[in-house]
């Protein structure tokens, strides 16, 4: 049987990318693998042990090309009108909320902000599938 344990992101400011993920999200850092050339930041919420490793070359000073592969990292929060708030008080600019209903019923509310790296997330409300 398989388990998930992480999701790793490229990024290249260390202190940048911490602040966001702390302020926005209330993720904290769990580990920290400091290597010659790079470093590995895992970080973790109080409600997941999944973890998002931030991979940081060192010597790296363009942007990372995101391409046309990427899709995102998703949320899950109990009250997304605070979360939106919380991100924009990070700094973030977040879209706005969607009520996704295609077939007339609710699937999701949520919403969608870029990380400083440019990384799509998704902010998921509870409820339904996404407990």
């Amino acid at each position: 049987m398989a388990k998930l344990i992480h999701s790793m992101i490229r990024v290249l400011d260390e202190k940048r990318s911490v602040a966001f993920y702390e302020a926005a999200f209330g993720l904290s850092v769990k580990d920290k693998l400091d290597f010659e050339s790079f470093c590995l930041i895992y970080m973790v919420s109080d409600q997941s042990a999944f973890e998002l490793e931030l991979t940081i070359n060192k010597e790296r000073t363009e942007p990372y090309d995101l391409g046309d592969g990427y899709g995102h990292l998703a949320l899950v929060v109990d009250d997304l009108e605070a979360a939106r708030e919380q991100v924009i008080a990070a700094g973030a600019e977040p879209r706005d909320i969607v009520d996704f209903r295609p077939a007339g019923t609710r699937v999701a509310r949520f919403f969608f902000v870029a990380d400083p790296d440019g990384y799509q997330i998704e902010v998921i409300e509870k409820g339904g599938r996404f407990s």
